[in-house]
């Protein structure tokens, strides 16, 4: 037990399951069907994000065809995992993301007005807050019992070119997810611990 498993409001499986067991596999097997894929997002939505503007999108390659599209643009060493990989998610933002204001806070609309007059500040909102959301994305994911296995090698442009070719959506990361499969996790890699990295001011 760590002090994290003394503190927290969930019970010590949950936290071994989410957080201090979970792992990168590299491997998958099983299903994940249509209703744990709605899951996932069900769980995501509600982490914050700035304005609760919400900018991450989630598209779902389920069919041969786009999953043969979707391996192509990867790097070598992630093109066989996410070909037999149960479920692939590809996390993108909303380049218009500040035009559904209406939708996600329409009791405070004053704020628009700031990303409607500068493009490149609302590129980085978007991009910040829909990396902030694959965050929770990945622990929805491991909340349900799946492994989930995100990558960033990857050609993003051209996934970009092949399922956004509007220019609506900007894709930053590929997330395998299903069941763990035969070697699916090398040796625990160390992390930091808590006097590495964190200093009070």
């Amino acid at each position: 037990m760590t002090i994290a498993h003394e503190e927290a409001v969930i019970d010590a499986a949950a936290v071994d399951a989410i957080f201090a067991e979970a792992r990168t596999a590299n491997s998958f097997a099983g299903e994940v069907s249509e209703e744990q894929a709605q899951a996932i997002y069900e769980l995501t939505k509600f982490g914050p994000t700035a304005f609760n503007s919400q900018p991450l999108r989630v598209t779902y390659v389920r069919s041969d065809e786009a999953r043969a599209k979707l391996v192509e643009t990867l790097s070598p060493g992630n093109k066989a995992k996410t070909a037999s990989a149960p479920l692939v998610a590809v996390l993108s933002y909303d380049t218009a993301w500040h035009e559904q204001w209406d939708k996600f806070l329409p009791v405070y609309s004053a704020p628009k007005a700031m990303y409607d007059a500068n493009p490149e500040f609302t590129a980085t909102t978007g991009n910040n807050n829909a990396h902030l959301q694959a965050g929770y994305f990945i622990l929805a994911v491991r909340s349900l019992g799946f492994a989930a296995g995100p990558m960033t090698g990857a050609d993003f442009a051209a996934i970009d070119a092949e399922f956004f070719p509007v220019g609506d959506q900007k894709s930053f990361l590929v997330v395998n997810i299903g069941q763990p499969g035969p070697d699916a996790f090398g040796e625990a890699k160390p992390k930091f611990a808590y006097e590495d990295v964190v200093r009070t001011v």
